[in-house]
């Protein structure tokens, strides 16, 4: 079991796009123990988040089957990532 890195705000989805998951794994996380799956860019091959499994605290159990993204990962630290890719898509 592996802690995972956190990079700032993340955001909760019901569901995404342009993603493929990675293998299951547990993962302690700081609302507990939890089946994840990473999830990856399909246009870069990134981790951008993960996706909920299973959870195994009741408390968290709306999680399963949602999407986490992380900000940072999809955009950058400031946005600047997704500023980029709006300006290229203008031209």
């Amino acid at each position: 079991m592996i802690s995972f890195p956190r990079y700032g705000k993340a955001y909760l989805f019901d569901n995404v796009v342009n993603v493929t998951v990675g293998e299951k794994e547990n993962r302690m996380m700081i609302t507990g123990l939890h089946t994840v799956v990473d999830i990856f860019c399909v246009t870069c091959g990134s981790i951008v988040g993960w996706k909920y499994e299973t959870a195994y605290d009741k408390s968290q159990k709306y999680k399963e089957g949602k999407f986490i993204l992380e900000r940072y990962k999809v955009m950058g630290p400031d946005g600047s990532l997704y500023l980029v890719a709006q300006e290229d898509a203008e031209e």
